[in-house]
């Protein structure tokens, strides 16, 4: 079974953003290391790779929980 996967918006110092669909153990190993910081850091994404300089990195945006669509059980 695939692994849940979660949509992702990285943030550079410059002003550009790459979007991309993280599994939730790429995601893990990713705020591990943007939470040290510093050097380069390999991120396997759902249709691709990106290797980014955190020292670059402004941001993280991760895609909240459960969206539902359409009319509340309330």
């Amino acid at each position: 079974m695939a692994s849940e996967t979660r949509r992702v918006e990285i943030g550079f110092a410059g002003g550009q953003v790459a979007a991309a669909r993280l599994a939730e153990e790429e995601l893990a190993g990713l705020r591990s290391a943007l939470e040290q910081g510093d050097g380069w850091h390999s991120v396997t994404a759902q249709d691709s790779e990106l290797v980014l300089d955190l020292r670059q990195v402004v941001f993280l945006r991760i895609e909240g929980g459960a969206q539902a669509i359409g009319f509340s059980g309330k």
